[in-house]
């Protein structure tokens, strides 16, 4: 298997290959008078045009074969592989070299090497050659024109300007028409600043000035003035044409090509790696980063759900340290299927914190990356309360129906058993065997006692009433709910213009009627839909509480039947939920109606308001 490295190369060069399939059917490259030889990232030669053919005596395929670098003599090759080395990092360099052709004739060459650059990526070097043997005693001008038109040749699209050691225009080419809506002769003669944002004049004349101090190539990003008013953000390189005679700088030439697009892309981006950032930091789940099983991150949520001081105490450590052992075959399992890209659904673990205490939890992975490396997103949501919540219902269901249970028993029995106990009284009159009659007396008696045992689990549970804020106890209920409606594809929405509401209710009987309604609601859409929770008042001393579903509604037959014992339309259902529900309603001086047709079902709830300070 290659390695990321050699992947990274061979698409490179694939990119490089492809951008010389194009630049070869360019007249510039086949016609150009110039030697143009096309290098890869590793110095060997790709391809150049019939003019470096005859410059150098090669065929293409021969120098392939012996590489340019063979060529140049001893005492430039240092020279020549520095230059090299900058131009892979981006930079573009002049410099004289000596050659030594194929009929070992030595030629002096002035060597330009522009970096190819491909969507943003260097992928290969363009080396531009003249012949300036015969030429020696003229390298000033050759020199001014070769940089002139080696910048032309690459970036023709892009912007060519020149100014003098002050700053003025003294050529800028007709692609400013197109970057900056400019005639070339509208910008001639004045100075550059015109040009420059007000908020990035003092960054471009600092780098002018170093430019010009240092006597180096410099690159920097600006916004220039369009002349609709508008700004386009720039990219400059900038290089120092110097005069031999007075050693001075006579020009500064600059490439300067539109990155607007590209900002505005990377501005994006950033901002919605801040908005995935935030998300993250501020999510009401915890969340953990992690790379393998290694934590590379904790929000604080996290952090507080775990009890532990700060998310230093997490990084590096394992995800495995915070799962009992019975699941840690499980945990590798998902991790395994995470590596491949697979994203898990939630499932139910037991979590450990930092202080020792246990609690349950769901826990979901996604496959992500994090600071540019594949990581697994793991969302850690406590059930606990949930959990509670269900038990809760449960045995309130299990509870009620022995109660019913024990009720319907006590009561058949009773009856019958006051006959025989009137019956015996009489039979009692008339027979003299006192014993007999003392033995069945008792054991009827304990009878009567184990009946009025069954009534008392037939009595309704003691109620614990307090203030409480009713929109934070329908907030409570989503937030348990949620899960189970996401996984039905189901949404749900609260309509409440009135957060300071308090009734005196339990809150925990509340939180099963509610659930219990919820759930309803969400087994009536198996295609999901919508369940919404409105609340209003009703006058100064009551409001209404509306559960409203999308689903396939409740025929009439059915409807009438809903809250009698016993009576259900599910498979598994005991028909005691309705019952309870409204009785719990009831108990807090309350009532229930129910509403529907094949647009949905809506149940409303109508309670008394606590208006007491």
């Amino acid at each position: 298997m290659n390695s990321p490295v050699e992947v990274m190369k061979s698409k490179k060069r694939n990119v490089l290959e492809k951008y010389v399939n194009d630049f070869r059917k360019e007249k510039l490259f086949t016609s150009n008078v110039d030697a143009i030889l096309i290098l890869d990232l590793s110095g060997l030669s790709v391809e150049m045009n019939s003019s470096f053919e005859r410059l150098t005596g090669y065929t293409n395929e021969e120098l392939k074969k012996i590489t340019f670098q063979s060529l140049i003599q001893m005492e430039d090759l240092d020279n020549y592989l520095n230059y090299f080395c900058k131009s892979v990092l981006g930079q573009y360099h002049h410099f004289d070299c000596k050659i030594k052709n194929k009929f070992g004739e030595i030629t002096d060459l002035n060597v330009m090497n522009i970096p190819i650059v491909v969507e943003g990526q260097i992928v290969g070097i363009q080396m531009i050659a003249k012949d300036i043997t015969h030429l020696k005693k003229k390298e000033k001008e050759i020199r001014k024109i070769e940089n002139i038109h080696s910048v032309m040749s690459e970036n023709v699209m892009d912007i060519m300007l020149t100014t003098n050691i002050m700053g003025n225009i003294l050529y800028i080419s007709p692609s400013c028409q197109t970057i900056l809506g400019y005639q070339s002769d509208e910008l001639m003669g004045k100075h550059l600043s015109i040009l420059i944002h007000k908020d990035d004049k003092e960054k471009a004349f600092c780098d002018r000035e170093k430019l010009i101090t240092n006597l180096e190539c410099n690159r920097g990003t600006y916004r220039f003035l369009r002349k609709d008013g508008s700004y386009a953000w720039v990219e400059s390189i900038c290089k120092p044409v110097m005069d031999r005679d007075t050693q001075n700088i006579s020009e500064v030439v600059s490439v300067i090509r539109d990155i607007t697009e590209h900002v505005k892309a990377e501005e994006e981006l950033y901002t919605r790696r801040k908005a995935y950032r935030d998300i993250v930091e501020k999510s009401p789940d915890a969340i953990v980063m992690a790379k393998n099983d290694k934590i590379l991150f904790i929000n604080e949520m996290g952090i507080n759900l775990l009890k532990a001081n700060s998310a230093k105490d997490f990084i590096q450590k394992s995800i495995l340290d915070f799962i009992p052992s019975d699941y840690h075959t499980k945990a590798k399992e998902r991790m395994m299927l995470i590596s491949k890209g697979e994203t898990t659904n939630f499932s139910e673990y037991e979590i450990i914190r930092m202080d020792g205490s246990t609690f349950t939890a769901e826990i979901k992975s996604i496959p992500t990356f994090f600071q540019n490396e594949p990581a697994i997103h793991v969302i850690i949501r406590d059930i606990t309360e949930r959990k509670k919540t269900q038990e809760l219902l449960l045995n309130s269901e299990k509870l009620t129906i022995a109660g019913q249970l024990a009720a319907g028993i006590a009561h058949e029995v009773r009856n019958p058993l006051t006959a025989i106990k009137g019956f015996l009284q009489l039979m009692e009159a008339q027979l003299n065997n006192k014993t007999y009659f003392s033995i069945i007396q008792s054991e009827m008696d304990r009878i009567e006692l184990i009946l009025s045992e069954l009534l008392i689990l037939a009595k309704p549970q003691d109620l614990k009433f307090e203030r409480e804020n009713l929109s934070s106890l329908i907030e409570e209920v989503k937030t348990l709910i949620d899960t189970q409606a996401i996984m039905n594809n189901v949404q749900i929405y609260i309509l409440n213009e009135y957060q300071d509401l308090v009734v005196k209710c339990d809150r925990n009987q509340l939180k099963q009627v509610f659930i219990n309604f919820l759930k309803n609601a969400i087994e009536a859409m198996p295609e999901g839909g919508i369940v919404t929770i409105e609340i209003k008042k009703l006058g100064t001393n009551k409001l209404k509480i509306f559960f409203k579903d999308t689903g396939i509604g409740i025929p009439q037959s059915i409807l009438k039947r809903i809250g009698e014992p016993f009576f259900t339309t599910k498979e598994n259902g005991t028909g005691l939920g309705i019952m309870i529900s409204k009785q719990i309603i009831e108990n807090h001086n309350g009532t229930v109606h129910f509403w529907s047709d094949k647009k949905g079902t809506m149940i409303e709830v109508i309670l008394p308001i606590d208006n007491k300070q």
